[in-house]
């Protein structure tokens, strides 16, 4: 799938389904973000809240290995995601 900011953002609710499967991992996610879990759904169409979802997972490689291969997705795909969602860019100081 050629990345664009909607196919970022579709990812990003996938992950976010993803980490809602699990009570830990959801868990640490509104723990993290300090989201109330009634919130969620109406936060899934925030591409700042969309982007704060691929970051939680990439702070884990493990987790991110896991949930790649649970949604059989490559595992560069989330930092290409990010890269494409308001405020992801990568920023090089040098």
């Amino acid at each position: 799938m050629a990345m664009n900011q909607a196919n970022a953002e579709f990812l990003a609710v996938r992950i976010l389904g993803w980490l809602a499967e699990d009570h830990a991992r959801i868990g640490a996610f509104l723990a993290a973000s300090g989201t109330a879990p009634g919130m969620l759904r109406a936060r899934a169409s925030d591409p700042d809240f969309l982007l704060a979802v691929i970051e939680f997972l990439m702070a884990d490689e493990a987790m991110m290995l896991d949930c790649c291969a649970a949604l059989e997705i490559a595992p560069h795909d989330p930092a290409e995601a990010r890269a494409h969602l308001p405020g992801g860019a990568t920023v090089h100081w040098t």
